[in-house]
């Protein structure tokens, strides 16, 4: 069972193509992270000016109170937003590595099956035991990858959930507060 040139360049190409995808995964994920990030800080320098022409227009300290509650909501909101939008991200370059990997495992399956099928072709009599061993073998890793992926995406999801609970009663106990301070007389 000798490789030749041809099934060299094959994988050395498969090789290519998978470094190439994990590399757009990657730089797909990395421009998300800065249009993200250019975004914010926009809006944050917006945000600073017109805090700062408010701040100008202050005439005594109830109208200093009225303007600090009414900039904490919409503060916390923009934070809870970006946060959100680093998870979805996350999340999102995590499912792409996710699937590209589950790729890559099926084709070495699929790979080492085939060099196996060939082994126990030219291999002596008496073999088969051990080929049907190693393919036990190989079945049974790959249940275990099958399981533990499961349980995987049912903790994201679940991570996800409790996020989406969090930022909800989050949002809700500041909305819930006060408004306003108290005089100062």
């Amino acid at each position: 069972m000798y490789a030749t040139p041809e099934s060299f360049a094959a994988a050395n190409k498969a090789g290519i193509e998978t470094l190439l995808s994990f590399a757009n995964a990657t730089f797909a994920g990395m421009e998300r992270f800065a249009a993200l990030n250019l975004n914010t800080a926009r809006t944050a320098l917006e945000d600073g000016v017109a805090t700062a022409k408010s701040v100008m227009a202050i005439k005594d300290l109830q109208d200093l109170v009225t303007l600090q509650s009414t900039l904490a909501q919409p503060a916390l909101e923009k934070a809870i937003a970006y946060a959100k939008s680093v998870y979805q991200i996350t999340a999102q370059s995590q499912e792409e590595f996710s699937k590209l990997f589950e790729g890559q495992v099926a084709e070495l399956n699929k790979a080492v099956a085939e060099a196996l099928d060939k082994a126990a072709k030219s291999a002596p009599a008496g073999s088969d035991v051990a080929v049907a061993a190693v393919k036990s073998a190989i079945a049974a890793a790959n249940s275990a990858y099958d399981s533990v992926t499961k349980a995987a995406k049912q903790v994201a999801e679940m991570a996800e959930a409790n996020v989406a609970a969090a930022t909800s009663a989050t949002v809700k106990a500041v909305s819930a507060a006060p408004k306003g301070g108290k005089k100062v007389a």
